[in-house]
């Protein structure tokens, strides 16, 4: 039952996304001159439509609900660039079919705006280091780290850890993350170190042996860890902190992106290695590569399922992450998406050369093909965790 709530909550929420991209598109369209002939909700075969003679999106434009329920689309007069007809697509200036192009990805970074700077009124999670916020308005949440399930026999519980005590210090530092933790006792396994922990109020002291391996993942104190995500709420200045937080998350998912690529790229070449231990390496990166990713069905079988088993405010923040993400990925010079659409037609305006209707389709059809098989291999991928 909550896979199939999941599957709801993330159809409804990747529909919205999707029309409301496609209705930037229209609504920037019709101002440049360009008529809309049709507004779609999900994909044909099409249930039903209706033509409506005045709207926002000009005269006479079909709206229509579709079968195939994610997302939607905007079918423009004349798409190819070398339409010429009055009204046409094609017949635009360059400015202005950039604009066009550009204004689904801005719908979908503004809506990831609105979302954060909403969570900001209430509580916005904490997701990365130095995350913005006006100290003279804002107030941060920090939830302490604790001790989750203590396996049997192993070093936490020899040393009487229990769930719920409160981690204060490894090794010396403070802890403040589980990350950090992690780390830390990653850095030290196999050695003695002294751990200070909060249990009812007073502090103690634990000197206990690290383990030197975790081929069990039981971690190398053998204890889970809890913590609640540390969260900001702002007042007046929480469309400040919508606004430059969603910048921020940007900066963070391009660089996020060009490490994965060059990961993945230098990592295929390793695989193949004449040393064994370089090859093994290189397969373990880029399984962990692989499963960072998720596809449409890691999204609504597992990601939303979890989100709305968490609350509403998860799903809200799940769902502002998927709008920057598909305002980042649809800026990206890949044929088939707005920003390779844009880069196909200013290649072609440097070359001077006319982009004719066949080489057009030519381009966007090999670069949809190349989308669609990365979505089927990563589906599969995501089939496979579902196992797990």
């Amino acid at each position: 039952m909550t896979i199939i709530v999941g599957i709801i909550i993330g159809v409804i929420a990747l529909t919205l996304l999707v029309a409301t991209h496609e209705f930037g598109h229209g609504i920037v369209a019709r101002r440049n001159g360009v008529v809309v002939e049709e507004f779609g909700i999900g994909f044909p075969p099409r249930a039903c439509s209706k033509v409506v003679k005045k709207s926002i999106l000009g005269e006479n434009v079909r709206y229509s609900i579709n079968w195939l329920p994610l997302g939607g689309f905007v079918k423009l007069q004349g798409e190819h660039d070398a339409a010429d007809q009055p009204g046409d697509y094609g017949a635009a200036t360059f400015w202005q079919k950039t604009k066009i192009l550009l204004a689904g990805v801005a719908v979908n970074w503004l809506t990831a705006v609105v979302l954060l700077t909403g969570l900001a009124w209430v509580g916005l999670p904490k997701m990365i280091d130095n995350q913005f916020y006006l100290p003279i308005d804002a107030v941060v949440t920090n939830h302490p780290v604790q001790f989750g399930a203590i396996a049997d026999g192993l070093p936490a519980a020899k040393a009487g850890l229990r769930q719920g005590d409160v981690v204060r210090t490894v090794a010396g530092q403070t802890i403040t993350s589980t990350s950090q933790f992690v780390q830390l006792t990653s850095q030290h396994k196999g050695q003695t170190i002294p751990i200070v922990y909060q249990r009812d109020g007073q502090q103690h002291t634990a000197q206990i042996q690290l383990r030197a391996n975790n081929t069990d993942s039981k971690g190398y104190l053998g204890a889970g860890l809890t913590k609640e995500q540390d969260t900001i709420r702002a007042t007046w200045s929480a469309p400040i902190v919508g606004v430059v937080t969603t910048v921020q998350l940007t900066q963070v998912s391009l660089q996020s992106l060009g490490e994965m690529v060059v990961n993945v790229a230098t990592n295929t070449v390793r695989q193949f290695s004449g040393d064994a231990a370089i090859s093994y390496e290189a397969k373990q990166q880029l399984a962990q590569a692989g499963n960072a990713v998720a596809g449409p069905v890691g999204i609504f079988a597992i990601i939303f399922p979890a989100a709305g088993q968490a609350g509403v405010v998860p799903v809200i923040l799940l769902t502002a992450i998927i709008a920057l993400s598909l305002a980042v990925m649809n800026i990206l010079p890949i044929p088939a998406l707005d920003g390779g659409r844009w880069a196909v037609m200013a290649l072609f305006r440097v070359m001077r050369k006319p982009l004719s209707k066949t080489t057009e389709e030519n381009i966007q059809a090999v670069g949809f093909l190349c989308l669609m098989a990365l979505v089927v291999v990563v589906t599969i991928a995501d089939i496979g965790k579902l196992g797990h």
